[in-house]
Parts: C-alpha cells; structure tokens; sequence
C-alpha cells in the first residue's frame, strides 16, 4: 500500500488456481488489491478494465504465452511493470521476457514473501521520486530528464521502461566510474538478487540497443569488473569496443 492509503492494484495471470489463490490471499493480506486472470484473454480484458500498478505474469499460460501478452503491452505503450514466472531450468525464458521488456521474474516454486518484495521493489522504481522542475542529467549528448521522465541522444527521444530508465540514472550519476554486477543489482533492484547476473547483461544490452545504436559508443565493458558509462573514441574516430 502506497503512503497516500491508496491500495495498489496487482493482477496475478496464471493458469494454475492454486497459485492465483495463494497469492489473492498472501497479497491480499498485505495490503494489495488483487486481480487475477487464468489466460491472455482475460489478463488483456483485466489491463483494461482494472489498470494494475503491477502485473505478476507467469510464461505459460492456454491461448498463448506471457510474452504474448507483454508484447502487446508494451506496443500499446503500456509502461506497467511486469513480473515473470519462469520455469527453474528455463534460462531461455528468463532473458526473452527480459529483453520484450519485463522488469524482474522470480523461479518456481517461489516464496510468497520473495514475491512480496520485488512488487515493493517493483512498484518504488516505477514511482521514482519527487524531483525539480529543471531537474535534468546530461552525459556527452545523452540527456536524462527526471521531470519528464525522457531519454535523449541527441534530438532523438528514446523510450525507455521503467527499470531502464533506473539503470541509465545510476549509470549517469556516475559518470566514468565502473559499477559490478552486484552494485547494479543493489542500485536498481534494491534487494538481494541472489547473485544472478543475467538480469543486469540483459537490461545493459537493452540499454546498448536503445542509446547506442547509431552513435559514438557511452556504455563500455570493463572485463572481469562490470560496466561504466564513458565517452571514448579511437585515434581515427571509431568507436571504441564494448
């Protein structure tokens, strides 16, 4: 539940009654107004009907998949954080729903209290912070504006989700100075990860594909250490590795 009283709204998609009901009930008794759909169909007519402040989406799912629905979120503009559930030896599925644009998932079987705190997660970073008007971070020719909530390269606007557009803040508050895997993770995540780094290559590349393309390289790869946003450039003005 958000400081204002306000009940913030979770729709639970999956086709297994058993989990939706356990999560109806362990949500529901923290304070969440809980929604829940068993297939794509009603999981698009709940989005519409009830907007979630976050959605609990497992990838297997009659009538199509997760991703499916996800996908036609985010092609709507749909900026809703998303919350897999994948399989434990489906590392594919992990790294798919986070390249469509899913901000985190969880393995089954999963605890409900892990559940718990990565919709808390989840929902701080979609909220960010109150900030000033004028309030905009510029690197070379990216700019950040935390009013606005917009990514710029130049003249280009870039959109961002959510969790990128954390990711990019912490890396743009820290110009030059190379960040781990684990101090990512603890940046943007804001609780133990458990030390799986799949999630923090995938958003940096996702970062990559968005800032970078097209342009003079700013996210680099420091091998064996992690990554740092710089603005580095060969002898004959090529672009630097990454």
């Amino acid at each position: 539940m958000s400081d204002t009283g306000h009940r913030d709204r979770v729709l639970v998609v999956d086709d297994d009654p058993g989990i939706r009901g356990l999560l109806t009930s362990a949500l529901g008794f923290a304070g969440y107004q809980v929604d829940v759909a068993a297939d794509v169909g009603q999981a698009l007519d709940q989005v519409q009907a009830h907007p979630p402040d976050v959605i609990v989406l497992d990838v297997m799912l009659p009538g199509g998949t997760g991703f499916d629905i996800l996908t036609l979120l985010r092609a709507r503009s749909v900026a809703v954080p998303v919350l897999f559930l994948t399989a434990r030896d489906a590392v594919e599925d992990r790294v798919r729903g986070l390249q469509l644009g899913g901000d985190d998932y969880v393995v089954k079987p999963f605890s409900v209290v892990e559940i718990g705190a990565r919709i808390e997660a989840l929902l701080r970073r979609s909220r960010g912070t109150a900030v000033p008007a004028d309030s905009a971070l510029t690197f070379h020719d990216l700019t950040l504006d935390l009013q606005r909530h917009e990514v710029r390269r130049g003249d280009q606007l870039i959109q961002l989700s959510p969790t990128e557009f954390k990711l990019l803040h912490v890396l743009i508050t820290r110009p030059g100075q190379v960040l781990s895997k684990g101090q990512i993770l603890d940046a943007v995540w804001q609780y133990d990860f458990g030390g799986d780094s799949v999630v923090v290559e995938r958003f940096i590349s996702n970062l990559r594909r968005k800032i970078d393309t097209g342009h003079d390289a700013l996210i680099h790869t420091v091998r064996g250490v992690g990554y740092a946003l710089r603005h580095e450039t060969q002898p004959d003005g090529k672009r630097t590795g990454r």
